[in-house]
């Protein structure tokens, strides 16, 4: 089974480019809520980011994992590869 990935951005966002960078090098689909100017959906994505309204957020399989600087941190100790390994 593949991973579910999903990514809260604005389309202009470096930091969201960014994230959608680093999934496409790795080969993951991800499903890309582009939220730009839409509170209702900020709003959203903040419930589900446990109040977190900063661009992008990250869920993997449902798990929160924070913006960009942290889907990087994650990758660089080597603990990004097995949220996104098939199941």
């Amino acid at each position: 089974m593949t991973p579910k990935v999903e990514i809260y951005t604005w389309r202009t966002c470096p930091f969201c480019v960014r994230a959608k960078a680093l999934l496409k090098r790795k080969g993951i689909d991800f499903i890309e809520y582009a939220i730009d100017g839409d509170e209702a959906a900020r709003a959203q994505m903040s419930d589900r980011a446990n109040g977190s309204r900063t661009l992008p957020q990250i869920f993997i399989n449902d798990q929160h994992i924070g913006g960009c600087d942290e889907m990087h941190k994650l990758d660089a100790l080597g603990q990004l590869d097995p949220l996104l390994a098939a199941k």
